[in-house]
């Protein structure tokens, strides 16, 4: 019985992890799609600071190499494998914890830096088609918003893409919000997702803690730890 309970826990090991690399691909290809798609810097400076499209990149092989890691442990039965895989596992989820604690408590100070860097972005780009205009039309037509508060503060040059339908010189039908309010809306409405979203990933980095750590024990009593 208990031989047949730890089969099933190295098969659900092998699986969650073959899930996982799986993931772990798909995040990485959304981190090559946002370098070769996504050029925020003249927009918004600050957050292109941070590199978002090398973030994924990183997390993406992170990831690959972690479930691997765990998948050939569980698969071999090889206890080396399986603690690396369970510290591995236990940084990881440190570190996301501590990544979530700090943009919680720098929030607002995140809000006014990207404030700052919008306005900076918007005097860039007045009366000149450089890229900053190009970013500022795209993120204008698909947020439906125009300019940082309100379409005056673009002044006398208002861009084609702040015009609902047909810009009409004389009727200037402009969108009326800006996107900085439209920016904040959409993170407040990703807020409770990507905060359950880190709370599943946490609880699974502890399951697969968990089964790692059961599965290294028996293999410890049965004299196959170094089993190739």
């Amino acid at each position: 019985m208990a031989q047949g309970c730890l089969k099933c826990l190295k098969y659900t090991m092998c699986v969650a992890n073959f899930l996982c690399f799986m993931c772990g691909v798909a995040v990485l290809g959304l981190g090559v799609y946002m370098m070769v798609n996504f050029q925020m810097a003249a927009l918004i400076p600050t957050l292109a600071s941070f590199n978002i499209a090398n973030m994924l990149l990183i997390s993406g092989i992170v990831i690959t190499c972690v479930s691997f890691l765990g998948f050939l442990g569980a698969l071999k039965e090889n206890r080396c494998l399986l603690l690396t895989f369970f510290l591995l596992l236990f940084c990881l989820m440190l570190v996301e914890l501590t990544a979530a604690c700090l943009l919680l408590m720098y929030e607002t100070e995140i809000a006014r830096m990207v404030e700052e860097d919008l306005i900076k972005g918007l005097e860039k780009a007045k009366g000149k088609a450089t890229n900053a205009t190009t970013e500022w039309d795209l993120v204008q037509t698909q947020l439906d918003c125009c300019g940082v508060y309100n379409a005056s503060d673009w002044g006398d040059t208002v861009p084609q893409s702040c015009c609902q339908g047909s810009c009409d010189p004389i009727k200037r039908n402009y969108r009326e919000k800006g996107c900085l309010g439209k920016l904040k809306a959409l993170f407040e409405e990703n807020f409770l997702t990507t905060g359950i979203s880190v709370i599943v990933l946490c609880i699974i980095e502890v399951l697969g803690m968990c089964f790692a750590m059961t599965l290294f024990c028996h293999i410890s009593r049965s004299g196959l730890g170094y089993k190739l």
